[in-house]
């Protein structure tokens, strides 16, 4: 890969490991430390979230409108500017807010980091997606183990490690993206244009197969949430549970040579590929629902990252390609939006359903719900149909 590409996995690399310092433990700190119901966790969770879809539509304007460089470190600084804050106050009122602000600030961050490697390297197609998808996953894998450490040694501690992070991530960016280009014929200022934008039929394309995205994240959401608590009622320790997100992580690096003729052999087949990863994701929801033991836990979990790693880097690949010239960062920061609506629904519904129907159902009902994914990814490309390029197409 281009230097450029990696600076970009090593930046995304260490902000997702001080994200997942607290992702992982959130509803489990309000549950068990403030003393609040799933329902209220979910709440402030949704408000994360809600903070986030703004950030994100704005992460992709502004990467279309100052660049890449500019939006990404706006985003860190007030990230920084909030962990301070919950360093020295994280009761009830000051974590809801500082936590929201957090949402918003990361993110601004997320659709600039896609769009950015998409522009730099436009010919590395779904390659460069997987390489930051990557980076993601080895940040998860290192990321909950070693906040599950240092939560043995006191919670409160996760916050100054999350602000650590932050700060390198921070330098990170300064000294690596300032002179990053963009190429001219991936990036024009389509908000200076006077005529309007023609060619809609690819953004209700996007807008199709993102609400399949959203479905299964608001699904998969429950990992972080109600699973997590669930487990621990069963028996889970808390270091057991980081470790299963740590398994998830490495799974994803080391598991790539297993699915790798899968995806050379359906490599022109992308809506192949997300129709089987949505199918491994369903199984993977249904065994989970059933799960009685750390075992059962973790054979979920591994099933579940084997369908995220065929269905997760597809996303942004075909809006990358659905994307007109200059609208990279939109298209992706529309991605991103509806993934974090997902994680801003799931949390709350996920509650409320335990709360009527108990946990086995509230996962059946929502795996039955994400299952209508697999009908959006048959349908999103309707509306492009007879165009020349197809979206499938690399």
């Amino acid at each position: 890969m281009p230097k450029k590409v990696w600076l970009l996995v090593i930046g995304m690399f260490v902000n997702v490991i001080g994200n997942s310092f607290l992702w992982p433990l959130n509803t489990i700190y309000m549950h068990e430390y403030l003393g609040k119901s799933l329902a209220v966790a979910g709440l402030v969770l949704m408000a994360n979230s809600g903070a986030g879809v703004i950030g994100n539509l704005l992460g992709g304007f502004l990467f279309d409108r100052i660049g890449g460089y500019k939006s990404i470190m706006g985003g860190i600084l007030i990230s920084v500017l909030a962990l301070v804050g919950l360093v020295f106050r994280h009761d009830w009122y000051p974590y809801v807010i500082l936590l929201t602000v957090l949402g918003f600030s990361g993110g601004i961050i997320f659709p600039s980091m896609y769009a950015m490697v998409g522009t730099v390297w436009p010919e590395g197609g779904r390659k460069a997606f997987n390489s930051i998808y990557l980076a993601q996953n080895v940040g998860v894998a290192i990321g909950p183990a070693l906040a599950g450490l240092v939560a043995s040694f006191h919670i409160d501690y996760i916050f100054g490690a999350n602000l650590i992070f932050y700060v390198l991530f921070l330098l990170i960016a300064y000294f690596g993206y300032k002179n990053f280009k963009i190429a001219p014929d991936r990036h024009t200022d389509v908000f200076r244009e006077t005529s309007p934008i023609k060619k809609k039929a690819p953004f209700y394309a996007l807008l199709i197969l993102t609400t399949g995205y959203l479905l299964t994240w608001l699904v998969y959401s429950q990992w972080s949430t109600t699973i997590s608590t669930h487990a621990l009622s069963l028996g889970v320790t808390l270091r057991e549970y980081s470790l299963i997100w740590t398994v998830n992580g490495l799974l994803i690096v080391l598991g790539q040579p297993i699915i790798r003729p899968l995806i050379k052999r359906l490599e022109h087949q992308l809506k192949a590929q997300m129709i089987i990863g949505t199918l491994i994701f369903i199984g993977s929801f249904i065994m989970v629902s059933f799960a009685g033991s750390f075992q059962m836990f973790i054979a979920s979990m591994v099933i579940l990252t084997f369908g995220e790693m065929i269905v997760w880097p597809v996303i942004p690949t075909l809006a990358s390609q659905l994307a007109p010239k200059g609208k990279d960062g939109f298209y992706q920061g529309i991605v991103n939006s509806t993934a974090t609506i997902g994680r801003m629904i799931g949390p709350f519904a996920g509650g409320v359903l335990v709360g009527i129907y108990g946990m086995k159902a509230m996962l059946l009902i929502l795996t039955a719900f994400m299952s209508i994914s697999i009908v959006t990814t048959l349908l999103y490309d309707k509306p492009i149909k007879g165009q020349q390029v197809k979206p499938d197409q690399p």
